[in-house]
């Protein structure tokens, strides 16, 4: 289909990024690597009178280390983390499942901070910055604001993004010494992931000390098992992993579509989990 007439900038800063966002209003759409935004047009169910185009912006690419932290601009791409030492050896879980994203042909051209900013639960990545505990960095007409990733994600594809704010930056916590993994069931290769799940273990002296799970797909947002991470404290082996994994659907209100009934989903979301944090856990 053709997409509806629109006009079009492309600013070669941040500042007149958001100068255009705020002059259009809610009227406008921000254009970084076009996977998610570009099939929204052409099926028209998007309306925006202005793309403000953002692929310009070389302060919004690259990672770097400030301390405890990685920062990763919003613009690099999937390609770009997955292969990125420091991402590699510092954020593992986000390299990992940053791999299973789509094709290489969207994450050669998909951007972290796009599909963040596009708060699809059924996203790989939104679990993986709740798992991550990150942090995203937004610029708007009164500077910068940091807010953290539990606040980010609002309701099915809405963000706690102002119209007139352009995400800049996402800032992760070095975790290194934690085991990963990033388990997902799709139906094909390359498909939107039914049930995703990111686990997030520290051992120590044979039991788990700390786990963290991130969930996709399990409901209008991308969540977080607290339960199952509260059930996982101490355990020491896979019968403890598996028992504490049946708590991983507690509190979710996964989606009724042609894919898989909520039902499903919460089964599937116990036995990702238990794979996970086995995997995650070197217990597997």
């Amino acid at each position: 289909m053709i997409p509806p007439a629109f006009d079009y900038t492309r600013p070669t800063g941040v500042d007149e990024a958001v100068r255009a966002l705020a002059d259009a209003g809610e009227e406008a759409k921000v254009l970084a690597g076009g996977q998610s935004l570009l099939p929204l047009l052409r099926l028209r169910l998007a309306f925006p009178e202005l793309l403000v185009d953002v692929g310009r912006i070389p302060q919004l690419r690259g990672v770097r280390e400030d301390g405890d932290t990685l920062a990763i601009g919003a613009l690099t791409t999937h390609h770009d983390v997955v292969h990125d030492p420091l991402v590699r050896r510092h954020a593992g879980l986000l390299a990992a499942a940053t791999a299973t994203v789509a094709d290489p042909a969207v994450r050669h051209r998909g951007t972290l901070g796009g599909s963040l900013a596009h708060a699809d639960p059924a996203g790989d990545l939104p679990a993986v910055a709740l798992a991550l505990d990150a942090e995203l960095v937004v610029a708007g007409p009164g500077g910068r604001r940091t807010i953290p990733a539990r606040e980010f994600f609002v309701d099915y594809l809405q963000s706690a993004l102002a119209p007139d704010e352009l995400l800049v930056e996402v800032r992760i916590p070095k975790t290194d010494g934690w085991g990963f993994h990033y388990e997902k069931f799709h139906a094909v290769a390359q498909s939107w992931a039914i049930v995703g799940v990111a686990a997030l273990v520290r051992r120590d002296d044979g039991h788990i000390a700390e786990a963290r799970i991130g969930l996709t797909n399990m409901g209008s947002t991308p969540l977080r098992a607290t339960a199952a991470e509260q059930a996982l404290s101490g355990a020491d082996g896979p019968q403890a992993v598996a028992r504490a994994a049946e708590a991983a659907a507690e509190g979710t209100r996964p989606s009724q579509d042609l894919s898989a009934s909520p039902e499903y989903r919460e089964h599937l979301a116990r036995v990702l989990t238990r794979r996970a944090v086995l995997t995650a856990g070197g217990m597997g």
